[in-house]
């Protein structure tokens, strides 16, 4: 998945110079607008790489997965589970799925780095609206509120995983902890 995300945001953005330049040359619309759809695909993948590189720098996966944010009150269990989380949460993509394997982590390690993930998450989905500032030179306000609106509730699912899951990993590390 990794490479997926940084191959695309490479394509994307290359493709933004393109389109960009050929744009100042021609003066063509059309032009204009591919940049703008490249442009915006490349913010939304390089973004999410930015934050998650940032995001992992400062925590290196060692938040405090019993810290009050982290903590999953019942009715949010509730509503996860009218959601049918546990049905489609094994279909989502992962970065680093070696982050969440236990035989290569403890149980402590993978519920912070669910934790962190979560963080990463949230950044993401307050980052995706910063491209509404773009109708400002370019307009198209409704164009930058869908793909803004479309990205941060994708994250959203992403988060929503990360606190169902969590849950389990936790009850799983107490779970251990009272029978040693």
């Amino acid at each position: 998945m990794a490479k997926i995300i940084k191959l695309t945001a490479a394509v994307s953005a290359l493709l933004t110079f393109i389109f960009a330049a050929l744009y100042i040359v021609t003066v063509a619309d059309l032009l204009l607008t591919f940049a703008i759809i490249f442009g915006t695909t490349a913010y939304h993948f390089i973004m999410r790489l930015v934050v998650g590189l940032v995001i992992n720098l400062i925590m290196r996966n060692k938040a405090d997965y019993n810290a009050k944010w982290f903590r999953v009150s019942e009715r949010e269990l509730k509503i996860y589970h009218k959601l049918g989380v546990k049905k489609w949460k094994g279909n989502m993509p992962t970065y680093d799925p070696s982050l969440f394997d236990p035989r290569v982590h403890t149980w402590e390690e993978i519920a912070g780095a669910m934790c962190q993930a979560e963080i990463v998450h949230e950044v993401i989905v307050v980052m995706s609206f910063l491209p509404i500032f773009a109708t400002i030179p370019f307009g198209a306000l409704a164009v930058f509120i869908i793909t803004s609106v479309i990205s941060a509730l994708y994250d959203s699912i992403f988060v929503i995983m990360q606190r169902f899951n969590r849950t389990r990993v936790i009850k799983h590390i107490h779970k251990k902890k009272q029978n040693s």
